[in-house]
């Protein structure tokens, strides 16, 4: 099979030149387009998630030898969920060659943080069945490194803070009010107030998915317990 040049375009974004390149063509291929001679990366997904997840405990058990499980496991998780993941395909452009169908395309999901998330984990996978473990870990390594380097010990989102924090202080957990929504439907813009029990409030708004939004008005809450503290 001879590549597309979107295709290997793609291939010198993510760093591995296949020499089965079917392999990365299923790895991109949504389950909206697929049919029986054309499979979908639900497979590959499966395997890429435990690929990635062996890489990632490998790099953080090197680097910091006096770590305990406890401090491994929450940047083990930061760098294997699936934000993280979506924020990688992001930066090599993976949303540019999944194949999707037509509802899916008009409905955004190019830009879709599911579906990037789960495109990035089978093209990990297509990689190691193409030329194996040592292959995948060094594109994950390559990919993943500034990530592994920052991650801080205590890498809790945003929204897992509050809620911790609430929960710290006797209060319920934060309620998140979705207060609009503009733009059109394939690129929404969600404003989002993240409350306390206590009246305290914050809103943020952006493009993206409900749920980032969410996590933005957290840390905005945050930052304004912690300044009237």
């Amino acid at each position: 099979m001879k590549p597309s040049a979107d295709i290997r375009a793609f291939m010198g974004r993510l760093g591995h030149d296949f020499a089965q390149p079917e392999l990365l063509v299923r790895a991109l291929t949504h389950g909206s387009i697929a049919s029986a001679t054309r499979p979908d990366n639900q497979r590959l997904e499966f395997l890429g998630d435990r690929v990635l997840g062996l890489v990632m405990a490998e790099a953080l058990f090197a680097a910091d030898k006096q770590a305990t499980e406890g401090q491994l496991a929450p940047r083990y998780n930061a760098l294997v969920r699936g934000e993280t993941c979506a924020d990688i395909a992001r930066e090599i452009g993976l949303g540019d060659v999944l194949k999707l169908g037509r509802s899916e395309m008009m409905s955004g999901g190019r830009r879709k943080e599911a579906l990037l998330a789960d495109g990035m984990e089978a093209v990990l996978a297509a990689v190691y069945l193409d030329a194996g473990y040592g292959a995948a870990r060094d594109v994950i390594l390559r990919l993943w490194a500034d990530r592994i380097d920052t991650t801080p010990d205590d890498p809790r989102d945003a929204k897992t803070a509050l809620q911790e924090w609430a929960q710290a202080q006797g209060m319920p957990p934060p309620v998140y009010d979705q207060t609009g929504r503009t733009g059109p439907d394939h690129a929404p813009v969600f404003h989002i107030t993240a409350r306390l029990t206590d009246g305290r409030h914050a809103s943020a708004k952006g493009a993206g998915t409900k749920r980032s939004i969410e996590q933005a008005a957290a840390q905005a809450l945050l930052d304004l317990v912690d300044s009237q503290s």
